[in-house]
């Protein structure tokens, strides 16, 4: 499999201060991990691609270089080019919202999409969280069918992020439904990371021959790779801390045992950690040699910069700027981001129409 294994090293703590306005500002209180390099990238300022937004949640591109994306309330699937032109294609089936964090969540479009024509989401329907399979002709979606279904639902907790992983696999985060004990329950598919093949069953070599990839999560929304097939996970913790995570196959992450770093024997701990009230972070990206953190509750974006298994001092960016900030993903063959918010899901102040997608160029 194309995921690298890391050694384990020792624990890195963050402890981020707050920055304000636009501009970058270091974060007191940490350590360079040993080997990391200096980026000469900056995030440039964001550049608006396009407004009338009402919570988007998931982003995925197509083979063209425009993106398919998700409103998680509405249920609609929308395209958008590189120039802003946003088109309706559809909306999903069978779900629901929980009038918290649930609906229509992640997109994940096939890496054979020219041949399959295949999208996948991941959404809340009446029993609970699945993974379902449509077609896209490139003009509207067709064909719903349930690949993965049985993860607990809550009105929180529903994880929700799908992506398919270097090695050609879909992987799927799942939230512990507020349900804690379910995340060192093996035989549950909650509070993990899953990984399966298009079909939604177990890929090869998923270390317990199950869905299951790692466990012990809290509620995890964003997971990424580096250039060297290494995979990364954002988690929102409880009240303490959230964490940067490097996902291996097999691995507990803790929850609830640990909730950032801890001592307990066979837990993994985090690269990173964030004081909740500056992170509560979503999605995450990779992109010129760091990891770029969506923060929701921290209202900012952060960057990691990442040198094989260690994860250096963390900066934040447009803290309190733009308000919640959901989903941020590379633009495909550049040196740039697009980042969502989502000020008007329920714990935002935006009304409805009130989100928007921006571009930041890498400079």
């Amino acid at each position: 499999m194309a995921l690298a294994s890391a050694l384990a090293i020792g624990l890195l703590i963050s402890a981020p201060g707050t920055s304000h306005g636009a501009g970058p500002r270091d974060v007191a209180g940490t350590r360079h991990a040993a080997g990391t390099h200096h980026l000469a990238s900056e995030p440039g300022s964001p550049r608006t691609v396009s407004t009338g937004w009402s919570v988007p949640w998931g982003l995925s591109w197509l083979p063209d270089g425009s993106a398919l994306l998700t409103e998680r309330d509405a249920f609609k699937v929308y395209t958008l080019t590189l120039d802003g032109t946003k088109r309706q294609v559809g909306e999903v089936p069978n779900v629901v919202t929980t009038s918290g964090e649930g609906g229509l969540l992640s997109i994940a479009v096939s890496p054979s999409w020219n041949a399959d024509h295949y999208v996948y989401v991941m959404h809340t329907a009446a029993e609970g969280n699945r993974i379902a399979r449509m077609t896209f002709d490139g003009s509207a979606l067709a064909d719903y069918k349930v690949v993965v279904d049985g993860i607990r639902k809550n009105t929180y907790h529903n994880g929700g992020r799908i992506k398919f992983g270097p090695d050609g696999y879909l992987y799927a985060t799942t939230g512990d439904a507020r349900t804690p004990d379910l995340a060192q329950d093996r035989t549950s598919l909650n509070g993990k990371i899953l990984r399966m093949t298009p079909e939604g069953k177990p890929a090869p070599g998923n270390p317990f021959h199950s869905l299951v990839y790692s466990y012990g999560h809290r509620n995890p929304q964003g997971i990424t790779w580096d250039a060297q097939g290494r995979l990364w996970e954002g988690e929102l913790g409880d009240q303490t801390y959230d964490e940067l995570n490097l996902i291996e196959p097999g691995k507990n992450y803790g929850w609830p045992r640990c909730e950032g770093s801890c001592s307990t024997s066979g837990m993994t701990d985090p690269k990173r950690q964030w004081p909740v009230a500056e992170a509560s972070p979503s999605a995450v990206a990779y992109a010129d040699g760091a990891i770029y953190m969506a923060a929701l509750r921290g209202e900012r974006l952060w960057r990691i910069p990442v040198d094989g298994a260690s994860a250096g001092t963390p900066k934040a960016y447009y803290a309190h700027t733009y308000g919640r900030l959901r989903t941020v993903e590379s633009v495909p063959g550049t040196k740039s981001l697009w980042l969502t918010t989502t000020n008007a899901d329920n714990s935002g102040e935006g009304e409805p129409g009130s989100d928007r997608v921006f571009q930041i160029d890498l400079t």
